[in-house]
């Protein structure tokens, strides 16, 4: 019935699933459906046994010495198809892989047959004062040395005995408390399980409830269709259409700065044509008295002459050297420019602009039918997922489930009082047998304390203390009761040890390396008629890979039921609700979305006008090296300055009078109109800023003008081209975009199904409880609370009914010398000058002729 209801509830999750295979895989954006609720389950099915576990370890490595072989995967199968003993190897191999356990069975008879045997033919043999039942003792010389020696012999038999009942002892306690402490385990396992069912609902209503994430996703991209689809669409065509655009709007601001440039030339020139020509006009003024007075006749003196000549030819040098008069205008240009800029090409430029900026809009418009349907679309499938959540009969079969399991549990708890009290008579009946060996054990450390501290070395045999031989009577006691209880324990331990080896060899170990689980994976094995026992039971078709080791494995990872039962064999999810179905109608609408953008005017017939006019203004036709050659030129032909001071020094080199002086009056002049005229021109912020408009609007003008029909050609090439692909090869570019716009929807539904699928196979209905019950009743109950504990509370009482055997032959040998004897030899020590006895009669009992010779037991 568990199984069933599992089934059942991770088929209602594997409903949601869908198989759409992605036939373009953009990163959508990514959902978060947060985590699958889950609670932690309490069992640990883990068990560390504490110190008792290096016991548990020297019995596990003596079962190795025993039976060393590996698991019998063959045998196994044989026997449980009722196959063993067709072949005749069958047997041999048995034999030989149980011949550790058959070989110590056989000692362990022999022990039983024997000692209680044994024990009988002593007990005669002494009645007939045989076997050490005559109360007399030879005197040997190494006496001494033999009784030391029986001693402890004896006591390291005893502490070896000793050993064994305290390892007997533990186990026995450790199983006890184990079985009381079993019930917490017991119940952590039941509250688990509830765990597992009442969770599971929880689990199944979460992933289907996140179907809401995915479709409010898709609605808020499907109410946004024109923030995305409409901006992909944008984003695709604007490669194209704003690099064009911009190239316009780059060439209306091209015309401005050319009318800006034009208006500075014309004003510089007029500036700097007025500084220059009233320079030129003193300057002319200067060198025409400078003339008239080298024309005088004080020049023709001879001492005059000379240098007279030289100032002559120097007045050439008084004229101006930059000539902005002679420069061409530019207000022909000006003027078409002017023309140019009556119509706003900027303006128009951003009507185009805005006109492509509306494609979201056109988008959203265009669109607004199609999307009413993919919503219906959407609002069916959640319609759908809660028809068939409606239609499974869920809690029904969680509380019949549940009824079991509180059923189970109560059924446990009645009868758990019970198993505690046959483990209480189990408890009872080992230390009973434990009591036993430390009744003997309590008789061989009487025997020894008092044979030990009574013993008289001066007393002869027959004159011994009554604590001496009460120590002797001690060990006879103990070598009694251990030929009394000896098979009796060793019963118990082949009993054991047969049935406690067997399981740690055939079950505890193979469980643990999964051999176990190979063997009941073994095809038609349980079943003749099944490959698959488990695949026949769940989904009655027993050629499904299903194992029993795969299915224990994944729950042990704790992995969901889902998946360890590979339930997707029983379930065929796309027929109880096929997304699949419904993603398709989703992409073939959002294929026929069509979108027309024709609307979209980038530049208008009167743009493309102004920007061929623009071309064909003129300013190509600026003589732009005469304007930078004059810019370039200083202001004068020669430095003013340096004029004057060679005119005054050569008026010094005159006669003194009238000529030297007008000489030097000129050259003041000429002072005079360099800081006036010729200082303002160079440094002057009016001439200077007016010379630097002049030579950076004439070097724009020059960039501007290069090639400007091509370039303006190529604007009008670059819209067009963008207009065209708006007319005419957008559709493509709307369907490349469509396409991936309902790849992006259909991903968000990929999305979910794939987390669906994630979830189902590792969070929903985790298994886990399923091997902690597995691994409590087989690990821990059977094989580290029962196994491990019979196993070391055979070893030890096997042990030490062992050393029984080595312990009865001690305490016969010792216990002679520490009993009275009524009997004792006589004999003259004159070596050692003791007192040696004389008497033929002791105690009325005639004395056997003494003999030194080795008494023989």
């Amino acid at each position: 019935m568990a199984v069933e209801l599992c089934l059942l509830l991770l088929l209602f999750c594997g409903s949601t699933i869908s198989e759409v295979q992605p036939i373009y895989k953009p990163p959508p954006g990514t959902l978060d459906f947060g985590f699958v609720p889950a609670k932690t389950y309490d069992t640990g099915a883990y068990h560390e046994p504490g110190a008792i576990g290096i016991l548990f370890k020297i019995v596990h490595a003596f079962l190795y010495l025993v039976q060393p072989n590996t698991f019998p995967q063959d045998l196994i199968r044989k026997l449980a198809q009722q196959q063993f003993g067709n072949t005749q190897g069958d047997y041999q191999k048995a034999i030989y892989y149980e011949i550790g356990f058959i070989v110590s069975a056989a000692l362990g008879l022999l022990f039983i047959l024997l000692l209680p045997l044994v024990g009988l033919c002593f007990c005669m043999c002494r009645c007939c004062d045989n076997c050490g039942g005559e109360m007399h003792q030879r005197q040997k010389k190494n006496a001494d040395c033999q009784r030391s020696c029986f001693a402890t012999f004896l006591f390291v038999a005893s502490l070896i005995i000793s050993v064994g009942v305290l390892c007997a002892y533990a186990a026995n306690q450790h199983l006890t408390n184990q079985v009381r402490g079993a019930k917490k385990l017991v119940n952590s396992n039941f509250k688990d399980l509830k765990i597992f069912l009442n969770d599971t609902p929880a689990q199944i209503d979460y992933l289907v409830n996140q179907y809401n994430t995915t479709k409010d996703k898709a609605l808020s991209d499907l109410n946004n269709v024109g923030p995305v689809l409409g901006s992909r669409v944008q984003e695709q065509l604007g490669k194209e259409v704003r690099p064009a655009l911009d190239a316009a709007l780059t060439m209306a601001g091209a015309i401005r700065e050319t009318k800006e440039a034009l208006e500075n030339v014309s004003v510089s020139v007029e500036v700097l044509q007025e500084g220059t020509e009233r320079l030129h006009a003193n300057l002319t003024d200067v060198k025409m008295h400078l003339s008239n007075t080298l024309n005088d006749s004080a020049c023709n003196a001879a001492q005059a002459a000379s240098t007279c000549n030289i100032i002559r030819n120097s007045l050439a040098q008084l004229n101006i050297n930059a000539n902005f008069s002679g420069l061409p205008g530019v207000s022909s240009q000006l003027a078409k420019i002017n023309d140019v800029l009556k119509i706003d090409l900027s303006s128009l430029v951003q009507k185009g602009y805005a006109a492509f900026n509306d494609t979201p809009d056109l988008v959203v418009n265009q669109t607004r039918n199609i999307l009413s349907d993919i919503k219906s679309v959407l609002e069916s499938i959640g319609s759908n997922i809660t028809t068939f959540t409606r239609a499974l009969p869920v809690q029904k079969i969680l509380a019949d489930l549940m009824v079991h399991l509180t059923q189970s549990e109560a059924y446990v708890q009645d009868y758990f009082p019970l198993v505690e009290q046959y483990d209480f008579y189990r408890w009872l009946g080992c230390l009973i047998l434990c009591c036993m060996l430390v009744l003997i054990l309590v008789f061989y450390y009487l025997g020894l304390l008092c044979g030990t501290c009574g013993y008289d070395k001066h007393a002869s045999p027959t004159t011994r203390g009554c604590i001496s031989n009460t120590g002797g009577n001690f060990l006879m006691a103990g070598v009694g009761f251990s030929f009394l209880f000896s098979w009796v324990l060793m019963i118990v331990v082949v009993l054991t040890f047969v049935t406690g080896g067997n399981v740690e060899k055939l079950v505890c170990e193979p469980f643990e390396d999964k051999n176990l689980f190979k063997v009941l994976d073994t095809p038609y094995l349980l079943n003749k008629h099944w490959k698959n026992y488990l695949a026949g039971i769940i989904f009655k078709n027993p050629n499904v890979n299903l194992t029993f080791e795969k299915v224990y494995s994944d729950c042990k990872e704790n992995k969901g039921i889902y998946t360890s039962l590979h339930l997707e064999y029983l379930f065929n999810v796309n027929e109880l609700l096929n997304i699949s179905m419904h993603t398709e109608d989703v992409a073939l609408k959002i294929e026929h979305i069509q979108i027309n953008l024709s609307k979209i005017i980038l530049l208008d017939e009167i743009g493309k006008e102004n920007l061929l006019n623009f071309s064909s203004s003129g300013i190509d036709g600026i003589d732009f090296s005469a304007y930078l050659t004059e810019i370039n030129k200083s202001v004068t032909k020669v430095d003013l300055l340096s004029f004057a001071n060679d005119l005054e020094a050569r008026a010094d080199q005159l006669p003194k009078g009238a000529l030297e002086n007008a000489l030097k009056g000129h050259a003041n002049n000429i002072r005079m109109i360099h800081n006036q005229q010729v200082v303002p021109l160079e440094q002057a912020m009016k001439y200077v800023k007016a010379r630097s408009t002049l030579n950076q609007s004439i070097r724009l003008l020059k960039r501007t003008s290069s090639e400007l029909m091509v370039k303006v050609k190529n604007v009008i090439s670059a819209v067009n081209a963008a207009q065209d692909l708006i007319n005419n090869n957008a559709s493509q570019v709307i369907v490349q975009e469509t396409k991936k716009y309902m790849d992006t929807i259909i991903g968000y539904f990929e999305q979910y199904t794939e987390w669906v699928k994630e979830s189902i196979s590792m969070e929903v209905a985790a298994c886990k409880p399923i091997a902690n019950v597995i691994d409590t009743a087989v690990d821990i109950f059977l094989c580290s609370y029962i196994a491990d504990s019979v196993n070391t509370f055979w070893f030890g009482l096997g042990g030490s009914s062992m050393f029984l055997i080595p312990a009865i032959i001690f305490a016969v040998k010792l216990s002679k010398y520490y009993r009275r004897m009524d009997t004792e030899d006589v004999y003259d020590d004159m070596e050692n000058g003791n007192n040696g006895y004389h008497k033929e009669h002791l105690y009325g009992i005639h004395n056997p002729v003494f003999t030194s010779s080795v008494e023989q037991w």
